[in-house]
């Protein structure tokens, strides 16, 4: 049996087919809709809906309020790129890495062998640091990849 976070997942993907770069949704009818609370909405949103993911979510709050949903064009590849060499900034941990590689592969930029050695040379095992040492030797080596992957093949 499916979680519901993932039926969440899956309906608003749904709607988010290759037309439509963008949906606007009410989080209390989307509850109502998978008969759930309103905060399952948001973790949702919040954890596979994310920049990382290749989303940008604009939320308003109240009466009128509503949730827009935009993905990421991925017609640019050069600006998807700098998009998330910028997120990575001088720290990152191994998951937020792993999502920005999930998005590159899905997006194609990457294969799924080259998302498998990137996952590997950034995984926790390879070097033994302390996390706050992992992280910041995790960012470096993930934006020296985007940049590799920047300059080789249109």
């Amino acid at each position: 049996m499916r979680l519901l976070s993932d039926s969440i997942e899956s309906f608003i993907k749904s709607l988010l087919d290759s037309e439509n770069m963008e949906i606007e949704l009410r989080r209390n009818e989307l509850a109502q809709h998978f008969q759930c609370a309103p905060s399952q909405i948001n973790y949702v949103l919040a954890t596979r809906f994310t920049p990382d993911h290749g989303y940008v979510i604009e939320s308003r709050r109240g009466g009128g309020g509503f949730i827009r949903i935009v993905r990421m064009a991925s017609t640019n590849r050069e600006e998807l790129l700098q998009a998330h060499y910028q997120r990575i900034g001088t720290s990152i941990s191994t998951a937020e890495a792993a999502r920005i590689i999930d998005n590159l592969k899905t997006e194609e930029i990457i294969t799924p062998d080259e998302a498998s050695l990137m996952l590997a040379a950034l995984s926790p095992q390879a070097v033994p640091l302390p996390l706050a040492m992992k992280d910041a030797l995790c960012a470096g080596t993930l934006r020296s990849m985007i940049l590799s992957i920047a300059k080789r093949r249109i």
